[in-house]
């Protein structure tokens, strides 16, 4: 009788292995077929064909912002051309044409940060001169722009590097801007400086309170930060009257410059030139030098222009923001630095 039940709750149990058998295998082979009529479960390689070599050691970079991917912008390029772009691409291509992929990635965060804000200013604001359009690819108008085919065919063996820092420099900063009290500010950049940005109201005249002057740590490291140009008096002459036909320059050539004024950057606010007062600004334009920080000597032949830094000295410098990278500042360092009072948030 024992033996009995025993067999029979063998039995029954063995019925019960078999039947949990039959289940689990119809799951397991009928999991590919849900698989295949939707979307897949999920999806990686097979072990077996991934050597050790070919394992991802990093995450991969990110390519799709969330609040960056959902804003459209207008763009119009330099050939005239209108296109319709996500934030994210279009900031990938001004970028790329602003700052060179090199920098530090806090650097290219930092430029990130600033051209958003600037672009979405620009938005708000619009322009008369491309009215079919909020923004253009010509920075001394708006923000320089590249395609990405063009800046990777610049870049040459470093292009897969290069694309790959700058698409992580907007993904990592999607979205955020600079404000101040609340609110997205006129965030100017530049190359560099002449180890001080220029205060707002010494270039333009105009207070803004955001866009003071403050150290600047970059130098000799730069690319041409000291440069030389040598005129001619003829060719003085011939520049200055096409421009300022009321200048006087009938006299000796040592004569035709007088003493500059100079603003807390070093740059020049005004000089004499031929009986005429020209902003620092306006000299710079007239003889295409690099900034508006400068000296002008006569050597008895020539007048020689010593520049240091480029750009207008106002707001953000580049090759400073890449130095304090390099000393371990962060983007929101960066920008808190260059931009008194402002705060890294969200545009939107």
């Amino acid at each position: 009788m024992e033996r009995r039940e025993k067999r029979q709750r063998t039995g029954q149990g063995g019925r019960q292995v078999a039947s949990a058998a039959l289940i689990l295998g119809a799951i397991l082979f009928g999991l590919p077929g849900l698989a295949l009529r939707g979307e897949p479960l999920y999806h990686r390689e097979p072990l077996e064909e991934l050597t050790p070599q070919e394992l991802p050691l990093e995450p991969a970079v990110p390519t799709a912002p969330a609040r960056d991917r959902g804003r459209v912008v207008r763009l119009q390029t330099k050939a005239g051309d209108i296109q319709e772009l996500s934030m994210a691409d279009y900031l990938w291509g001004v970028v790329a044409a602003e700052m060179p992929a090199s920098f530090q990635p806090e650097a290219l965060k930092a430029q990130a940060c600033a051209a958003r804000t600037y672009t979405v200013i620009r938005q708000d604001s619009g322009s008369g001169k491309h009215p079919e359009a909020e923004i253009c690819g010509d920075s001394t108008c708006c923000q320089a722009y590249i395609s990405r085919q063009d800046a990777e065919a610049r870049w040459g063996l470093n292009a897969k590097e290069y694309s790959e820092k700058i698409q992580q420099a907007v993904a990592e900063t999607d979205g955020l801007g600079v404000l101040y009290e609340g609110k997205p500010i006129q965030a100017l950049f530049f190359s560099s400086a002449a180890g001080k940005t220029v205060d707002a109201v010494e270039v333009w005249g105009n207070e803004v309170s955001y866009l003071k002057s403050v150290d600047s740590p970059e130098g000799d490291e730069v690319p041409n930060y000291r440069t030389q140009a040598v005129f001619p008096p003829d060719q003085v002459k011939e520049l200055t009257l096409a421009a300022y036909p009321g200048a006087d320059l009938s006299g000796n050539p040592d004569t035709w410059f007088g003493e500059a004024s100079r603003n807390s950057g070093g740059g020049v606010i005004s000089i004499p030139l031929g009986g005429i007062t020209l902003t620092g600004g306006q000299v710079r334009g007239l003889f295409s030098l690099r900034s508006a920080t400068f000296t002008v000597t006569w050597d008895g032949s020539n007048f020689i222009f010593d520049v240091t830094g480029y750009g207008h000295g106002v707001g953000m410098s580049q090759y400073g923001a890449n130095a304090m990278a390099g000393e371990g500042k962060t983007f929101r360092d960066i920008l808190t630095w260059y931009y008194t009072g402002a705060q890294v948030g969200e545009l939107w």
